[in-house]
Order: C-alpha cells, then structure tokens, then sequence
C-alpha cells in the first residue's frame, strides 16, 4: 500500500505504483495487490498540476503488509498526528514500512526512528538531524533496512529499495525481471554513495567509459587495472581514474570489487555453484580472496549468505 498525501511527489509514487503496482502476469497471482491509502478524504493535489483520488483511507493501512511514503510534502510541513498513529500502529503489527526520499519525516515524527539507523536524501540530512537528533543518519547509503523499517536517500534511491525488497520477498531471479524491464541494473548494494562531488564527463567520454565499464562487467573473471581499462578507453591512466572516479563515484579498483561481490551475491542466491568456481567466476581467483571481501562488506561468510538468501 503506497500512503497518498496532499502535494504528492509524482516521481516517487510513480516508482511504487510501477514496480508494486504495475500487472506482471510472467509472475502468476503471486504478484503484490497493490492499493493506496490517505488521511485526507478529499481529492489530493500532486506535483505537476494533476488531481489523484485514493482507494482508502487510513482505516484500510490495518489490512496492509507493506505501507510505503513515497515522499512528504515540505520538511516544514508537520505530520498530522492522526497519520503518525496510524503508522505507529501499523508497525506495531508488524507491517513492513518503506520511506523513499523526504518521506522518512514521516516516521521520523512517528518517532520509529530514534535509536535506529536511516537515511533521507543528502539536502534534508542537516534539519532531519536536529529535529530528530535520536536517529542514526547514515549519509553514505541509498537504503538502510533497519527492524522492518526501509528508508531510502533521494529519488531515485527509492528504485534500489524497492528492488531490494522485491528480492527479499522473490528472489534475485524475479527482482532481475523487474530491473530488466525498467531498463536499469538490478542491483545497487545500499551502502553506495547518494551523491558525487565532481563534474560529470562530456558526453564523448562518457561514452568511451560506458563502453568500457560494460566491457569489465562482463568479463569479471578476467584480471583488469587501470591501465589496462585505460588502454581500452583510449586515455592515459591518470585522466581514465579521474573520469571514472566522476562518472561513477569512487575508484577503479573499489568499484570493481564492488561489481564482482554483487555477482557473487547473484551466484550465490540463484546456483549450487561451488565457492572455488564462483571465486573464479567473479575474478577473485581464491576462495579465501572472495570470504576475505565478502565479509568485510556484508559482514557475514559467502556460506552464511547462501543459507540466507538462496532461491532453493
């Protein structure tokens, strides 16, 4: 159930109603019963000029599994007390509740983020931290999943949660559908950065760094440098690291590691496939390379994430 409100953030909602919302008849009946819900019994003015009417009201979150806040109308606006009841209320049940961007002022005035970790988008960090000094505000992440609470950092973050929860609840394989369909990759691991402090590349090379970051990630098992990236790219080393570091936020190597985790995570999840042959797989060489990474990010042993997490 996605909770509507007056001044509705277009985008934000439209990410829920399409990943939750929209028919999957690949999927069967198994599928989300998506509805919407709102505290306001009127029709609901929205970003860009359109009228939106719900199909509940506040009463119906009670029949909810999962009530997401797709945004909040001005981070002066209070929360009516009556919707951080309800949400309270709500959790207390045990529904499953989803933030994506401003909307985790809601929960914040609902108090079910004092004492727990959260993210917002970057431009609200500073006043959702001294309104709300009891959360632990984590900046450097586009999602936290917290006590069955998700919140999620700007707009489009908001895409990676819902696709995160889409794997938890069917799996990579289907969340893969899902990414598949909305053009994008599957799977941001939620402690990337939200946002890059350097100016993004022209678009000529951009475009030889595109190609070459699909190149790498498609070749995982094979060794790469930076030289050696750079040589395909067509640039010399130093200027390849600088452009890559503004294209995609952080260096060649961590970025690598990075995308050879996530992989392993997707073997891991979805085959049988032996550590030793997905260490290779992913480019790690070693077993021990792969377990040595893959708990310094995760914090748990590859083993441990097959129990959680596979499709079997």
């Amino acid at each position: 159930m996605a909770l509507l409100y007056d001044g509705l953030c277009t985008f934000e909602f439209g990410i829920v109603a399409e990943i939750f919302g929209l028919p999957r008849p690949e999927f069967g009946d198994q599928w989300y019963s998506f509805t919407t819900a709102s505290c306001e019994t009127r029709a609901l003015k929205a970003m860009g000029g359109i009228t939106v009417r719900t199909s509940g009201g506040l009463k119906d979150i009670e029949r909810a599994d999962t009530l997401i806040v797709p945004g909040w109308r001005g981070k002066d606006t209070p929360v009516p007390a009556r919707l951080t009841a309800a949400v309270r209320e709500a959790h207390a049940r045990g529904t499953r509740l989803v933030s994506i961007c401003s909307g985790a002022y809601v929960f914040a005035a609902a108090g079910l983020l004092d004492g727990r970790r959260a993210t917002t988008h970057w431009r609200y960090a500073q006043d959702i931290q001294a309104k709300f000094p009891a959360i632990r505000l984590e900046l450097d992440r586009l999602y936290v999943d917290e006590d069955n609470i998700y919140t999620s950092a700007g707009s489009s973050a908001g895409i990676d949660v819902c696709l995160h929860i889409v794997r938890k609840d069917y799996g990579p394989e289907v969340a893969n559908v899902v990414a598949r369909r909305l053009v994008m990759h599957a799977h941001r691991q939620g402690g990337q950065a939200q946002f890059i402090d350097q100016p993004v590349p022209v678009d000529y090379e951009a475009d030889r760094l595109s190609d070459t970051i699909q190149f790498a990630r498609e070749n995982l098992d094979k060794p790469h440098s930076v030289a050696s990236l750079a040589d395909r790219a067509t640039m010399s080393s130093r200027t390849f690291q600088r452009r890559f570091v503004a294209l995609v936020g952080m260096p060649v190597g961590k970025w690598l590691t990075q995308e050879r985790l996530s992989r392993a995570c997707d073997l891991l999840e979805s085959s049988g496939s032996t550590l030793p042959s997905i260490s290779a797989a992913v480019g790690f060489g070693s077993s021990a390379r792969l377990q040595y990474h893959f708990r310094k990010v995760y914090g748990v042993s590859p083993g441990e994430y097959r129990k959680r997490f596979s499709a079997a």
